[in-house]
């Protein structure tokens, strides 16, 4: 072979080589188009809201690779649905190309309940939204704070702030409706423990505002009212009481001791032990 080639003049090889070279240049060109798929398009089908399954096989029928890309939760469409395709919907692309979806979680991730008390209703609903959570029904309870977040619940339930909870849940709230209008007597709480005392005022839709311990306190709600502003009485002249009046929604501040007090009869006045 190596004897054919150097026995012909330099210039037959070199013009036999630029030959051969031309006709591969030609060769890779007219196969261009076979190899790249030039001219073989397909129209992107429409998979959002396909089941990951179901998308991928009809993605797939249509000669397109399938990659997942990312995940996100949305709690309004079926879990495990395609949320977002790219290239979009009708495209056309070469055929073989990669779609890459996006798919919704099949279990919702969970966020920690904020503290919501104190809140506006408008301030609580815009924290919830925040955290992918929805705002349930809203009740009323008589308070001064009109329209303020006394109560949050999850199902039913009084939920504390940092409790993980799934995203896309329903947050009720119990709201403040402002104070009544019934005049109701001031119950005299001197005597009972604290548990008891805010169990009664309660059942009364009336508030219990500060607890001011009188002496050092080892348990709070064990404690015992020693003292409570407003008073279950008054006096205005000497021997003669009158009842407290609230209104629902207002509070009663009390005055705690570790030891009750010892009640002195037909008298307003009270001394601990």
């Amino acid at each position: 072979m190596f004897k054919f080639i150097t026995s012909k003049p330099l210039w037959v090889n070199i013009l036999a080589a630029f030959g051969l070279f031309l006709v591969l240049v030609l060769m890779f060109f007219f196969s261009l188009d076979w190899l790249t798929s030039h001219g073989k398009n397909e129209k992107v089908p429409n998979v959002l809201g396909q089941n990951i399954v179901a998308a991928t096989q009809i993605l797939k029928a249509k000669g397109f690779d399938v990659e997942v890309q990312d995940s996100v939760f949305v709690d309004s469409i079926a879990r495990l649905s395609i949320v977002k395709q790219s290239p979009e919907a009708d495209a056309n692309v070469k055929a073989g190309r990669t779609i890459y979806l996006t798919v919704n979680r099949s279990i919702a991730p969970e966020v920690e309940m904020p503290s919501l008390i104190g809140f506006s209703i408008k301030s609580a609903q815009l924290m919830l939204q925040s955290l992918n959570l929805k705002m349930g029904d809203t009740m009323y309870r008589p308070d001064f704070a009109r329209n303020t977040v006394l109560e949050q619940l999850f199902k039913g339930t009084s939920i504390k702030s940092g409790t993980k909870i799934p995203m896309g849940s329903t947050i009720s709230f119990v709201l403040a409706s402002g104070s009544g209008t019934l005049d109701l007597n001031v119950p005299d709480l001197t005597g009972m423990t604290v548990q008891q005392a805010v169990a009664l005022l309660k059942t009364m839709n009336i508030n219990h505002g500060a607890i001011v311990p009188r002496t050092a306190i080892s348990d709070t709600l064990n404690s015992f009212i020693v003292d409570q502003t407003p008073k279950a009485f008054v006096e205005p002249v000497p021997g003669q009481k009158v009842q407290n009046k609230l209104k629902s929604g207002q509070t009663v501040d009390l005055y705690i001791s570790n030891t009750a007090p010892v009640i002195i009869q037909d008298s307003l006045a009270t001394k601990t032990q």
